[in-house]
């Protein structure tokens, strides 16, 4: 074989190679997301937070998602029953009144055949009287919760410890605060710095709940000079096992009512990041997006406008 004309096979043949990459990357069937919202409580605002999680999961490329608002509080919510068979997982930015029974008993189903499921933030103070969710949450925090709802989870000595002493759910103010990855090998943490500084945030704390089959992936920590700080390394990204199902819980990503776009919780790299890799992990157990650039560091954060 000549040079040119090995020239022009090996030329040939990576056009080929892209060519068929393309289409195979074009042609690749989106993991379908179902994000319901609709109410929250005083507290939070779920306008900007939806809006917020429906753009940073599009943004990935990987995701179709379709909002579902829920009728308002007060409002009849008999006919509310989604088809959860036509997800693969379901993002829930939902504090609010309680669903129908069988529409409960149909989304246990789901996720104990396999369903993906994503928590975030305040969602984990949802339906405090549902026992199949809050065996799903692994956690959850106010909604009269107490040690009638289980312990506390507590990273210690390199461990999780179940801590049953008395203390219901607090926060410090919202502040910047250190990440530390705990599961550095789980695919969402995997290729993650090992300690990020999050962007101004509620470091949710003394959250209570069942926390069976629950996997710690990170902790923060805020002292106890500061008004509410624990002192305690909290959890605030955790995996829980339910039936074949998988859940992503994050407490973070708090929007304050009277908030409008840009929050810097939401614009954190850290939060964007993770909240889209829970998500992946939740609909297909595998994680396949690389760790972007201008994620935060040990020192700095980094917002993305």
């Amino acid at each position: 074989m000549n040079s040119a004309f090995r020239f022009r096979f090996v030329t040939l043949s990576c056009m080929l190679v892209t060519l068929l990459w393309g289409r195979s990357a074009v042609g690749q069937e989106k993991i379908d997301v179902l994000l319901i919202t609709g109410q929250s409580s005083k507290y939070h605002n779920w306008q900007v937070q939806s809006t917020a999680f429906e753009r940073i999961l599009k943004d990935a490329g990987l995701f179709e998602v379709k909002t579902l608002t829920t009728p308002a509080s007060g409002e009849d919510m008999s006919g509310f029953d989604p088809v959860w068979s036509d997800y693969d997982a379901v993002l829930l930015d939902y504090e609010g009144d309680d669903w129908p029974d069988a529409t409960k008993k149909s989304f246990e189903e789901y996720m104990k055949q396999g369903g993906g499921l994503v928590v975030v933030h305040a969602t984990n103070n949802a339906f405090p009287q549902w026992q199949a969710f809050l065996e799903m949450t692994g956690l959850g925090g106010w909604g009269g919760r107490t040690e009638e709802w289980g312990p506390k989870v507590r990273w210690r000595d390199g461990k999780t410890v179940l801590d049953m002493s008395s203390g219901t759910a607090v926060h410090p103010s919202r502040h910047d605060f250190p990440v530390v990855s705990r599961a550095p090998d789980h695919p969402i943490m995997k290729g993650l710095p090992s300690m990020w500084m999050h962007a101004n945030d509620e470091l949710y704390s003394q959250l209570r709940g069942p926390a069976n089959d629950l996997t710690v992936l990170a902790t923060a920590s805020a002292v106890t000079s500061m008004r509410n700080g624990t002192g305690e390394n909290e959890p605030i990204l955790m995996t829980i096992q339910y039936g074949k199902g998988r859940v992503f819980h994050t407490t973070l990503g708090h929007v304050a009512p009277n908030q409008t776009e840009p929050v810097d919780s939401l614009q954190c790299v850290g939060f964007i990041t993770t909240l889209q890799r829970g998500t992946e992990w939740a609909a297909t157990g595998t994680v396949t997006q690389k760790v972007p650039e201008d994620f935060p560091t040990a020192d700095h954060t980094s917002l993305r406008q």
